[in-house]
C-alpha cells in the first residue's frame, strides 16, 4: 500500500472497505442493470462479475454500452434498474466520490486532468495535505507524488505543469492518480490509446503488480493483442446487451470479433484495384526548427501514403505543417506544378487540404454543440452572405453526408458528445469531406474506436482514394498502416528514415526504421 495515501488529509481517511463474504468470490457484481437516455437504450439487463487478482477485458463496438456501465459502477450515472454488489454487499453510488470511498477508481478514455495545475496537484486534488495553518503543504504533496511515481517507475517531475506534458505522459499521470487511491477495483477505459509500445509494456507490468495485490481490473480496449496479452476473462457487450463471458485462453481473434459484431468481418482492409494517378504534391527538404528536418516525399492522386514512427518522431508535426498550423521554416512544396506556401489553415483549406486531427476531443470536437454544428463549421463561410446563412441547403448537405458515412445519431440536433467514438470520428470526417478536399490528412483516424467502426473508416478511406483523392494517413497501429497504405514513410526523431513500397513494407522493416536502427538512402 502506498504509504502517503493515509498520510494525506483525504476523504478516504478512516473509510474501511467492506469485509469480504466467505460465500462470495467476487469483488464486484453487476446484476441485471439497465440504463436509458432520451431516445436511446444504452444498457438492457446486463451483468458483469470481477474476481480478485484478475483482469476482466470488456469488449464491444462503440455504442455497445461499455463506457455507460463503467460510469454507473464509478458513480457518475445512476442505473435505471438492477443492482451493484461490492464484496457481496449491495451498494448504491450517488456520486463518484462515494464510489472512490468504497474502493472503485476509474481511468477515463478521455483525459480529465487540469492542464494549468502540476502533476502533484492533479493527483491529490481534493485530498491535499494541510499544514498546521490549514494551508496546502506543497512539500508533502511533492514528496508523496515522487514516491508514487517512483513506485510506478514513471519518470516525471511532480512539479511539472500537466499542460506541458505529451498526451502519453498525461495518460501515465491518469494511471498514477487512479493507483493512488489504492482501490480494490480499477477500471481502465482505453488506457493505451495514446501511449507507445514501451509505455504499454510499462502499464502491463503495473497491472501485473496490482493483480498480485489481489486487485480486480476491468480493462476496456479495442486492441485484440492487448486482450490476449493480459486478460484472464473476456466479457462481450453488443448494442447495450450482455452477450457472454469466456476465458481469454479459450478465444481467438476471429471468434472474439464475431461475438462483438454479431457477424464475420471477412476483409478488414479493402482492396483497391485502381492504380494511383498523377503526381499531385511534391515536398522537398521540409524543416521545422527543432522538430523535424529534410522531410521529402511525393504524393499522387488516388494514393494512400502512410506515415509511421514512434512517439516523438515528428509525424503529427509534419501533418500540422502541411496544413499551416505550424508553418515550415524551410523547404519547398509544389502543388500541381506550382510553388505552394501555406501560412495558415485557411490557406490550406483553400488549396484543397483537410486535416483530421490526432485528438478529437482536444482539437476536433466542439463537445457542447450538436452534430449539425460540428459538421457545418468548416463550410459555413460558403453558405453565408449578406448577414444570412443558407441553413436549409447546409442542413441538406449535412444530412446527405451523414447517410453516406453511416453516422448513427438520433438527429442532427443531438449533442455530438453523446455519440460513440466511431460516430464522432465519422462526423468529423464528414466535416472535412464537405470542403471537397484533394488532399486528406488523417492523424490516428481509428484511435479509440471499435473493430466494426474501424472497418467502416477503412472502407471510406479506400473509397475516397479510388475516387482520386490523395490520402496521408498517420497511425500508431502498424497493421493499419501496412494494410491500408500504398507506400509507408517512416520517421525517427524528426528524420525521415525511408519510404517503403507496399510490397516491401513489413512490421519488422518498419520497426527497424522507426527505432533508428537503419535508414534507407
Amino acid at each position: 500500500m502506498f504509504s502517503c495515501a493515509t498520510a494525506l488529509s483525504s476523504p478516504l481517511a478512516g473509510i474501511q472497505p467492506a469485509a469480504p463474504s466467505s460465500e462470495e468470490p467476487y469483488l464486484l457484481e453487476v446484476i441485471n442493470v439497465s440504463k436509458g437516455f432520451p431516445g436511446v437504450v444504452a444498457l438492457s439487463d446486463v451483468q458483469l462479475r470481477v474476481r480478485p487478482g484478475t483482469v476482466l477485458a470488456l469488449m464491444g463496438e462503440n455504442g455497445a454500452g461499455k463506457s455507460t456501465l463503467m460510469k454507473i459502477i464509478a458513480g457518475i450515472y445512476p442505473p435505471d434498474a438492477g443492482e451493484l454488489r461490492l464484496k457481496g454487499r449491495s451498494v448504491v453510488f450517488e456520486t463518484p466520490l462515494q464510489a472512490l470511498q468504497s474502493g472503485i477508481a476509474m481511468i477515463h478514455q478521455e483525459l480529465n486532468l487540469m492542464p494549468h495545475m502540476s502533476i502533484a496537484e492533479n493527483i491529490w486534488i481534493g485530498r491535499e495535505q494541510l499544514n498546521g495553518l490549514r494551508l496546502v503543504d506543497h512539500r508533502a504533496m511533492h514528496r508523496c507524488t515522487a514516491q508514487l511515481l517512483e513506485r510506478l517507475r514513471i519518470n516525471l517531475d511532480p512539479e511539472e505543469q500537466v499542460g506541458n506534458l505529451s498526451i502519453a505522459e498525461r495518460q501515465m499521470v491518469e494511471i498514477a492518480k487512479a493507483v493512488s487511491y489504492d482501490s480494490d477495483v480499477l477500471i481502465m477505459d482505453e488506457p493505451t490509446s495514446a501511449i507507445t509500445d514501451k509505455e504499454v509494456a510499462h502499464l502491463f507490468s503495473i497491472i501485473a503488480d496490482l493483480k498480485a495485490q489481489g486487485k480486480g481490473i476491468i480493462y476496456i480496449t479495442h486492441k485484440m493483442n492487448e486482450v490476449f496479452a493480459i486478460a484472464d476473462e473476456v466479457a462481450v457487450f453488443r448494442d447495450g446487451a450482455y452477450i457472454g463471458l469466456q476465458r481469454a485462453d479459450s478465444l481467438d481473434g476471429d471468434s472474439l470479433i464475431s461475438m462483438m459484431v454479431g457477424r464475420e468481418l471477412s476483409q478488414l482492409f479493402p482492396q483497391r484495384e485502381k492504380p494511383v494517378g498523377e503526381l499531385l504534391l511534391r515536398v522537398r527538404d521540409l524543416r521545422l526548427e527543432g522538430v523535424f528536418d529534410r522531410v521529402s516525399f511525393d504524393l499522387h492522386a488516388g494514393e494512400i501514403l502512410g506515415i509511421a514512427g514512434l512517439m516523438g518522431s515528428g509525424r503529427t508535426n509534419v501533418a500540422e505543417t502541411l496544413f499551416g498550423i505550424t508553418p515550415c521554416d524551410a523547404g519547398e512544396m509544389v502543388l500541381d506544378g506550382q510553388a505552394l506556401r501555406i501560412g495558415d489553415p485557411h490557406q490550406a483549406i483553400e488549396k484543397g487540404f483537410a486535416l483530421l486531427t490526432e485528438d478529437r476531443k482536444l482539437s476536433g470536437l466542439f463537445p457542447c454543440l450538436s452534430v449539425l454544428e460540428n459538421m457545418e463549421v468548416a463550410v459555413l463561410p460558403q453558405y453565408a452572405g449578406g448577414g444570412f446563412v443558407q441553413q436549409k441547403a447546409l442542413r441538406a448537405l449535412c444530412e446527405d453526408m451523414c447517410k453516406k458515412l453511416r453516422v448513427k445519431t438520433p438527429s442532427l440536433e443531438q449533442c455530438i458528445d453523446t455519440l460513440s467514438g466511431g460516430n464522432q470520428q465519422k462526423a468529423l470526417l464528414a466535416r472535412w469531406l464537405m470542403t471537397n478536399p484533394r488532399i486528406l490528412i488523417l492523424d490516428e483516424p481509428t484511435r479509440g474506436i471499435d473493430v466494426g467502426a474501424k472497418a467502416e473508416i477503412y472502407r471510406l478511406i479506400s473509397l475516397l482514394a479510388s475516387e482520386g483523392m490523395a490520402v496521408i494517413m498517420i497511425s500508431s497501429e502498424l497493421p493499419e498502416v501496412l494494410g491500408m497504405s500504398d507506400r509507408v514513410m517512416v520517421m525517427h526523431e524528426g528524420e525521415l528514415m525511408g519510404t517503403l513500397d507496399r510490397s516491401e513494407a513489413t512490421q519488422e522493416r518498419v520497426m527497424q526504421l522507426a527505432s533508428g536502427m537503419s535508414a534507407l538512402h
